[in-house]
């Protein structure tokens, strides 16, 4: 069971990799910082991007996501379409995935749960919202 909390040797690079790793996605520079601080101070290791194409690319090249956490609301593509596009993947559709927005839509909402996210998270994203993430999606 991976623990998100209370992993030793935070200085090494050995103690790095073996924590979970999550891909943030949001076209945001400020919520992108928000959520990433939040992750790290929850021992995650964090890669962040800016659109669901770079989140797709960067998915293409790196087997190690533990989790994906995305913008509802993005240019180009929508947090919604790269929720999909993961699902669809047999290679990724593993990865669970949380979709942020800062606009309580529920039919929004019921939308993205039926096509597999792992849960729906409203703006300002907390860092009690992350502890619950870790406790039910990185079991």
């Amino acid at each position: 069971m991976m623990s998100c909390k209370g992993l030793g040797g935070e200085g090494s690079a050995a103690a790095a990799a073996a924590l979970p790793h999550v891909l943030a996605v949001d076209d945001s520079s400020v919520d992108r910082a928000v959520i990433s601080g939040i992750l790290r101070s929850s021992k995650f290791r964090v890669t962040a991007v800016d659109s669901g194409k770079r989140a797709l690319e960067l998915l293409g090249s790196e087997a190690n996501v533990s989790m994906i956490i995305t913008d509802y609301w993005m240019p180009e593509m929508t947090g919604y379409e790269l929720l999909k596009k993961v699902k669809e993947s047999s290679k990724l559709k593993g990865i669970p995935v949380v979709i942020m927005s800062s606009e309580n839509v529920p039919t929004r909402i019921t939308r993205c749960m039926e096509e597999g996210a792992e849960d729906f998270l409203l703006k300002p994203v907390q860092p009690s919202d992350v502890s619950r993430l870790c406790n039910r999606v990185l079991r």
